[in-house]
């Protein structure tokens, strides 16, 4: 036992000998309390080729970003690797205890409506903080703080919404007696029309 005490660095009391006054130790402090040290990491967007990425990159570095990914896409782009690269590099930093906050210029960076809900979603998750340097949202937020905490709730209203419209619209249209691609549904009138338009041409 002292030696597995030396080996983690708990300290150990001298010897005690009968009636002597009992002293306690220093408590070793927990390694949950407190993250191991603080990663911030730093994500740029462009939305087209010829936009120039150092109006961002520059305050990036100045924030202290150890990283920065970039890159040059659309908002509507359906995919964008750089920032799923960062996002996934930071729940691996934070999963091995060391705090971690994703740094951005300004939230439309990000995106809007829903792929920004989604991601405050992944990171809250993750326990990833947030930091916008400019913008509506200036500051820091914690995952736990009301801005991720508001944007990933959005983040399932707007899944809902989205299935409850389908849904109605698939309904509405089933009523009016047409396939969900909208196409009439054939009646007589079509049906002893289409002779006549098979032997024209």
């Amino acid at each position: 036992m002292p030696q597995l005490a030396k080996t983690l660095g708990v300290p150990t009391p001298a010897a005690r000998k009968p009636e002597s006054v009992w002293t306690e130790l220093p408590r070793p402090v927990s390694a949950s309390t407190e993250p191991a040290g603080h990663v911030r990491l730093g994500h740029a967007r462009a939305s087209t080729a010829r936009q120039s990425l150092d109006a961002q990159l520059d305050p990036l570095a100045e924030a202290g970003a150890i990283r920065v990914f970039s890159e040059k896409t659309s908002t509507r782009a359906t995919r964008r690797p750089e920032l799923e690269a960062v996002v996934k590099l930071a729940g691996e930093a934070r999963s091995s205890g060391v705090a971690v906050t994703l740094v951005v210029h300004e939230r439309k960076r990000l995106g809007r409506g829903i792929e920004l809900a989604m991601l405050a979603e992944e990171l809250k998750t993750s326990d990833v903080g947030l930091e916008f340097l400019t913008g509506e949202l200036k500051g820091s937020h914690d995952p736990s703080g009301i801005v991720l905490t508001v944007l990933a709730a959005m983040s399932g209203m707007e899944r809902e919404y989205i299935r409850d419209r389908i849904l109605e619209g698939r309904e509405s249209t089933r009523k009016r007696g047409k396939t969900i691609g909208g196409a009439g549904v054939t009646d007589e009138d079509m049906l002893s029309m289409a002779p006549h338009r098979v032997t024209r041409r």
